[in-house]
């Protein structure tokens, strides 16, 4: 069994928070964070935010929810709601929604309540395929804003963060030959954090670069191969 093998260590399983606090600003998510601060603004009281997976916007939804002291529901498992309306709605994950009608229910809710609605997905809605046209339609003349792909600076501070969160030490010349070589999106950042920290448990060694060339063979781009030397 090679020592690098992450199947020794045993997972630490981290909860996110969502904190404000925790959330980094950054052009890329600019436009977003304009909008959740105008909620007065929005056509037809709904907001859709879409992005790739890993670019902050169930964070968004998180500080919004709680900033406007209202109710947070997965699209996955939305089901038919009662009036009246709990307050202010966050709906996140709209690419799995399962119930068009419980969500075209909510909406009609929300119209007549003059409630706010704010759902995420990671495609525009004009791109989801719904079959009740009355659904697509809502949806369709819904505002969307994008979540664009963080840049340079968002990356090198959320690998830090990540790092931190499970007390790893890793140079700053490691985090640099890490984001020069992951993919550039978040999930791509927790994911190899994530086992970096697993593959450090299970061979009791410091974060290095060899070990992360076991570790993250699969995630590393073709650069990866230069420089077997330790950081």
């Amino acid at each position: 069994m090679s020592p690098f093998d992450p199947q020794l260590a045993l997972p630490l399983r981290l909860t996110p928070e969502y904190a404000a606090a925790d959330f980094i600003p950054a052009a890329s998510n600019a436009a977003a964070r304009s909008w959740l601060a105008r909620v007065s603004a929005w056509p037809e009281g709904r907001l859709v935010l879409w992005g790739a997976s890993g670019v902050g916007k169930t964070h968004l939804l998180h500080i919004w929810t709680k900033a406007e002291h209202g109710v947070m529901l997965s699209a996955r498992n939305l089901v038919p709601i009662s009036p009246p309306l709990p307050g202010r709605i966050a709906i996140d994950a709209l690419d799995d929604l399962q119930d068009e009608r419980a969500l075209l229910h909510l909406l009609n809710l929300a119209a007549e309540s003059r409630s706010a609605v704010l759902l995420a997905a990671r495609t525009p809605p004009a791109s989801w395929p719904l079959s009740l046209p009355d659904l697509k339609s809502r949806l369709c003349a819904t505002l969307a804003v994008v979540v664009k792909p963080p840049e340079d600076h968002l990356l090198a501070v959320l690998l830090q963060r990540l790092l931190a969160e499970r007390q790893l030490l890793v140079s700053s010349a490691m985090q640099s030959w890490l984001l020069r070589r992951l993919p550039r999106t978040a999930a791509a950042l927790r994911e190899a954090v994530k086992r970096l920290d697993e593959a450090a448990l299970a061979s009791g060694s410091p974060v290095s670069r060899t070990l992360a060339q076991h570790a993250l063979a699969d995630l590393l781009n073709g650069g990866a191969a230069e420089e077997m030397d330790n950081c």
